[in-house]
């Protein structure tokens, strides 16, 4: 079995600009949602936008809601990883 190689990994994909600035806005969505007291960490909710960044959602409070990881994870996704 071959070992996994975390520094290539990260520099083909993980630290890629458009990846850099969606996990940014994934964090930032989650900082206020803790901010606002509707999730903690490790309280198994995942932040939702309720239209999706990759639909041209903005992370405003007005669009986001906390959903049990297990919803949110949930919905089909493209190859390219966006919502259907």
């Amino acid at each position: 079995m071959a070992t996994r190689n975390y520094k290539q990994e990260y520099e083909r994909y993980d630290g890629t600009p458009e990846v850099k600035k969606k996990r940014a806005e994934r964090n930032k969505a989650r900082a206020m949602l803790e901010k606002a007291g509707v999730v903690h960490k490790g309280d198994g909710k995942d932040v939702d936008h309720k239209r999706p960044l990759s639909k041209g959602g903005t992370t405003v409070m007005g669009n986001l809601q906390a959903k049990p990881a297990s919803q949110n994870r949930s919905f089909k996704r493209k190859s390219d990883g966006s919502m259907k």
